[in-house]
């Protein structure tokens, strides 16, 4: 594993509350949720904030592995100085905020909506003309207010970082929190606290959502590094491993649901013999992070071989579309599943350095929030593709799922991105019809075929 990344700040700090209630002191380090468009770029966003060279962004986005390519949506930390500033008016309002000098194209071109867009809104119009009063239409440069939050010791002193993060359609404080790793009661109460009057507010507001750190000290983000629980830890989370607490056995184990230091997690309990498949898991998802694939928590080596995922409440897309007591999908649903999934994908495929293949996409491997976004999951048949091009194949065994291997490879075993390609469009005919990748004409297994068989038989 690469060694953490750790982002340290050696300043003290001292407790001030969220943006707008009054403060005395700033704290030397806030983070922005600034969410990447289609017209923007690291060096567009860093010249916002006053940062010289993009690269300075890097540090704070571990999950960036291209700078010349992010996915539209996703979100790019951008790290910024919070400081306790005055209002003009009235002088004695005082908040926290970074301030940030932006020229405006044209004095009368440009609004305040528009440069709040343009800060992805991070700020807005009415946040702009109260730092700037009287200068609408005539002013060149505006002093651009990015709200920010340094902790309250009243709710916890566990916490110094916090992210600024404005909500879009559809999101609400519960499921950016959840996002970010907070699911607990406990937890959520605490988001609550940071964040009064914003439970179930939906879009166009500002939370603050706390990263890592105490209030005195900020300790630092960590990536690229799992648990490693103890035996004993997960045996008693799942009360040893009972059948009440099993969800699901597959081709490599059977996973169990459990609640590990707060947080809802789903344990993959590991045959002996799928050793090879456990590190390919293990070495993927500890350095391959993005919001379509399943986050790994940690894992075990005791007794036996055990990996630990974040808890997906809604299943996977082959119950849903297939299964019963589930919910019709709307056709919307349908067409996120589908962008979600691609996404995924095309991130292992094209944005992860090596890249990956995953040789197992199919219905029962994307799984389904309960906010019905799709993450990929089961990369235990990965493999890793170091070779020059992506449109060359690597031969080796085949492993996968019936109906859902393209022909070449079954044949060949030839690997490339292709394999999970064409996997998908299988899982697209899945979404579109309805229907089974593999139709049974009778009971017996010899009598299944796949899609490509039945697409290309003759018509009778």
């Amino acid at each position: 594993m690469l060694p953490p990344l750790l982002l340290l700040v050696a300043a003290a700090v001292a407790p001030a509350q969220a943006s707008g209630d009054g403060c005395s002191v700033g704290c030397p380090l806030a983070l922005a949720a600034y969410y990447f468009s289609a017209e923007s770029n690291l060096s567009f966003i860093a010249s916002l904030f006053g940062i010289r060279d993009y690269s300075a962004l890097l540090p704070y986005n571990p999950s960036i592995t291209n700078p010349n390519y992010i996915v539209t949506g996703d979100r790019v930390s951008v790290p910024f100085r919070c400081s306790c500033l005055s209002l003009p008016s009235p002088a004695a309002k005082t908040f926290l905020a970074g301030s940030f000098p932006h020229a405006l194209s044209t004095p009368s071109g440009e609004t305040y909506a528009d440069v709040a867009a343009e800060f992805a809104n991070l700020t807005t119009p009415e946040w702009l003309e109260a730092a700037n009063p009287g200068q609408a239409g005539t002013a060149r440069t505006v002093n651009v207010t990015v709200n920010c939050s340094c902790g309250d010791e009243r709710v916890s002193n566990r916490y110094g970082l916090f992210l600024t993060y404005p909500l879009w359609e559809g999101e609400t404080l519960a499921s950016v929190a959840e996002g970010y790793g907070f699911s607990s009661p406990a937890q959520m109460e605490m988001i609550r606290r940071y964040n009064p009057g914003m439970d179930g507010v939906s879009g166009k507001e500002i939370v603050f959502i706390p990263v890592r750190g105490n209030a005195s000290q900020v300790e630092g983000i960590k990536v690229d590094r799992s648990i490693e629980f103890s035996y004993e830890e997960l045996s008693n989370a799942t009360l040893g491993f009972s059948m009440h607490h099993q969800i699901g056995q597959g081709g490599f184990g059977s996973v169990y649901y459990a609640e590990l230091r707060g947080e809802k997690a789903a344990i993959k309990k590991m045959d002996a013999q799928a050793s090879q498949e456990f590190l390919a898991e293990l070495k993927i998802l500890t350095h391959v992070h993005h919001s379509n694939l399943v986050r790994l928590i940690g894992y075990c080596v005791e007794h036996c071989l055990f990996l630990v995922y974040e808890f997906i409440e809604n299943g996977n897309l082959g119950q849903h579309l297939h299964g019963t007591g589930y919910e019709r999908l709307s056709w919307a649903t349908r067409v996120r599943i589908a962008l979600d999934s691609a996404r995924g994908l095309e991130y292992i495929h094209e944005h992860t350095v090596p890249v990956y293949v995953h040789r197992d996409i199919k219905s029962a491997n994307i799984l389904i929030d309960k906010d019905f976004r799709a993450k990929v999951a089961d990369f235990g048949l990965s493999k890793l593709a170091e070779i020059g091009s992506m449109s060359q194949s690597l031969p080796t065994r085949v492993v996968g799922t019936f109906g859902y291997m393209p022909p070449e490879y079954a044949r060949y075993g030839e690997v490339s991105p292709k394999v999970d390609v064409y996997a998908f469009g299988i899982v697209l005919y899945e979404l579109l019809s309805g229907k089974e990748a593999i139709v049974k004409s009778s009971e017996s297994t010899y009598d299944a075929k796949g899609l490509f068989y039945m697409v290309n038989s003759p018509c009778i």
